[in-house]
């Protein structure tokens, strides 16, 4: 995927990060936005899958567990979801260790439970 095709998804993952939170607003679970963001991608005819499972590899071996990403986009984009009072270092190191063990070059820490979605809104982007 080229730059200029991460720069449109983030303008359109942002846009629609917003139309949900100005139609639901703070204050709901997680996965209450999980299904509007998705639905909202699907309207904008972006593909995205939720709790995507990944697997786990430690040293080369694959392990015998899973852990789950909150929504891939179009393959390539990470989107993990809060919904809490205030983000924490550790929210910002599980984005940042989804993107090294998937070898993806682009993430968005989103946290719903704010007034201005802007103020929870995170991009990490590598090797650009």
């Amino acid at each position: 995927m080229n730059k200029e095709r991460y720069n449109q998804l983030s303008k359109e993952i942002l846009d629609a990060s917003i139309t949900v939170h100005k139609e639901m607003g703070p204050g709901l679970l997680e996965s209450v936005y999980e299904f509007c963001l998705m639905k909202e991608l699907e309207l904008r005819g972006i593909v995205a899958r939720n709790q995507v499972p990944v697997q786990l590899i430690y040293k080369g071996y694959e392990l015998n567990k899973d852990y789950r990403i909150d929504i891939l986009v179009e393959n390539e984009v990470i989107i993990e979801l809060k919904a809490v009072e205030v983000l924490l270092p550790v929210h910002e190191a599980q984005i940042i260790s989804h993107l090294k063990l998937t070898d993806k070059r682009l993430g968005f820490l989103i946290n719903f439970n704010v007034p201005l979605l802007k103020q929870g809104f995170r991009r990490f982007a590598y090797d650009f």
